[in-house]
């Protein structure tokens, strides 16, 4: 694009009142209330808010399907064990027996080490650049899934998992900080929607892809389940391969080769949008001080337990709900993998629609809590509709939509109310490692001894969900009353005199 320059606004440096960045605002409403409202920037003032679009797009296709993609067998892989299960595996390997149940074992450990290897995720992600290091250990992942395919008994298996749990702790939360530093913070909700949905074809289809697989049984004396675990993971290498091709780097890194799909001046042009809209896009000097520095803000916490709280349900319908489908709704084994798609093709199109309406209205709590209270209404139904398969069913649908939306819109609701490319970068550590403790919660909360009825395990995913409320509840009040002082001057909040809390 040739750039238009004029001379005589840059003598109004304190002005806001130039075609571009009018047209700009028109375009955009979130403008109002951000920071960076009412100043003048040569840069984004050279362009048109079409111009400016037309950029955004072009990083838009660039980053996000791609990331969407690579979440995607991120996902696959670490819960394709049901699929697995219930194509033969459980017999093969005797994983249904009590005390302990190794199934749930298994599904198990993959947290302990996903948690424990979470914590420099983020640093080494910045240290390696986004391309090397999250392709990498896509790559190691995927050799690591096809080794599933090869295992002998279960403490084998149990073994690969724990690997798969180092391996896989750096990837959500690199991409989650990646994501965030492209994006203004009304710009962001409806992208980690669409990178979380992409990612979830994976819990939709990945029953699918796994009943064609089975039909691979015998093939080379190996069960269909073998054939799972050693199809996906060539096609996650297959992936990583693409991540290391075309991942880009962080914006501020405007020499990087991975960001030259954009011009010198549009490079320029999305740091000075993001600098405008929160001042945090270029990346201060490391310091552990620095990093550390967020463990001392409670919200950041609080948005961690949110988001634990979710995972809880979207990963024990994800190891599950296979098993509860085919032995205690009856579906039969292809129908009980097919049977995953619907639901998470219904949970795609609330996330679209929260994410849209968050980004639009500039409201984040309120997403949070629509989707938890459409999961406690489906977990009821799930667990309570005795006898009627079709209403148990239903609660499927909600309880999916309303756990995995909720997933981006926590995301989204830490993304918007934070600064800092270091405190950014801890609270996507902390957030996704909470996560992970959700994970391990909703790993092992449907035991076999509490079948069919899973009573127990019901009753602590509806719990989470009713914790979400209470955190995000604590949030809005604490934002209101922060904001209120902030505007009257009492109070200074992340550093801005100009950030106000997104509620």
């Amino acid at each position: 694009m040739a750039l238009r320059q004029d001379p005589e606004k840059l003598d109004f440096v304190g002005e806001h009142n130039t075609r571009a960045s009018s047209d700009y605002d028109k375009s955009y409403p979130e403008h109002q209330d951000i920071i960076g409202l009412g100043s003048y920037d040569p840069i984004i003032d050279q362009y048109t808010a079409e111009e400016v679009n037309k950029v955004v797009r072009r990083v838009d296709l660039r980053l996000v399907p791609l990331c969407g993609l690579m979440y995607c067998v991120s996902l696959l892989d670490r819960t394709n064990l049901s699929n697995a299960a219930i194509a033969g595996m459980t017999k093969e390997l005797n994983l249904r027996t009590k005390n302990p149940d190794r199934y749930s074992v298994i599904t198990l450990v993959f947290f302990i080490t996903y948690v424990l290897a979470q914590p420099p995720t983020t640093i080494l992600t910045r240290f390696f650049g986004p391309r090397v290091w999250l392709a990498s250990i896509t790559l190691c992942w995927g050799v690591t899934m096809i080794g599933f395919g090869f295992v002998k008994d279960w403490k084998a298996l149990m073994g690969l998992r724990l690997i798969l749990g180092i391996l896989e702790s750096g990837f959500f939360p690199g991409v989650v900080y990646l994501l965030s530093t492209w994006y203004k913070r009304y710009e962001v909700g409806k992208r980690y929607s669409i990178f979380y949905l992409i990612g979830s074809l994976a819990s939709a289809f990945g029953g699918v892809l796994a009943f064609g697989l089975m039909q691979m049984e015998g093939v080379q004396g190996y069960g269909g389940w073998r054939w799972i675990f050693i199809i996906e993971g060539c096609l996650t290498c297959f992936v990583a391969l693409l991540g290391y091709i075309f991942l880009v780097s962080f914006p501020d890194k405007q020499e990087s080769l991975t960001i030259r799909f954009l011009s010198a001046e549009e490079r320029q042009l999305i740091v000075a949008r993001v600098n405008q809209d929160r001042g945090d896009a270029d990346l201060e000097n490391f310091t552990f001080k620095k990093w550390l520095g967020g463990a001392s803000d409670w919200k950041i916490w609080a948005y961690g337990l949110s988001f634990g709280c979710a995972t809880t349900v979207t990963y024990a319908l994800a190891y599950f709900l296979p098993i509860i489908l085919n032995q205690e709704l009856k579906f039969d084994t292809g129908t009980a993998q097919c049977l995953i798609a619907p639901p998470y093709v219904f949970a795609g199109i609330v996330m679209i629609t929260t994410g849209w309406f968050g980004d639009k209205y500039h409201q984040r709590g309120i997403c949070v809590a629509f989707n938890a209270m459409l999961c406690i209404i489906g977990l009821a139904v799930m667990g309570w509709a005795y006898g009627d398969t079709r209403a148990r069913y239903f609660g499927v649908f909600l309880a999916t939509a309303g756990s995995n939306a909720n997933v981006p819109s926590v995301l989204t609701y830490q993304a918007n109310n934070i600064r800092g490319q270091w405190k950014r970068a801890f609270c996507s550590a902390t957030l996704v490692g909470m996560g992970a403790l959700g994970g391990i919660v909703g790993s092992t909360v449907f035991r076999s001894e509490d079948s069919p009825t899973y009573v127990p395990g019901l009753s602590v995913a509806m719990g989470s969900q009713v914790v979400i409320l209470l955190t995000v509840g604590a949030l809005t009040v604490a934002f209101r009353l922060s904001n209120k002082k902030a505007d009257r001057g009492e109070k200074v909040l992340e550093g801005s005199p100009s950030f106000r809390y997104t509620a």
